[in-house]
């Protein structure tokens, strides 16, 4: 998967807009990444494009919990 299509998907994810088209992510990465999106990038609004809530989570990287950083990883993130 490439990083730009990670970053979509991670960002449909995220901001619960997930289609059926964007099947890849799952509930429970969603709820991994929940918190961190909710503590650290809740200023970014949903309309702001695929790679505003990535931007936001890779700037606090260190902060977020390891099961959000491993939703990341595994994104290719």
């Amino acid at each position: 998967m490439s990083i730009k299509m990670g970053a979509a998907i991670l960002s449909l994810l995220l901001t619960g807009a997930a289609s059926s088209a964007f099947a890849a992510g799952t509930k429970e990465q969603e709820d991994a990444c929940r918190p961190d999106v909710r503590r650290y990038c809740h200023q970014v609004h949903p309309d702001a494009g695929d790679d505003a809530f990535l931007t936001c989570l890779q700037a606090h990287r260190a902060k977020l919990t390891p099961k959000c950083r491993n939703v990341l990883e595994s994104n290719g993130v």
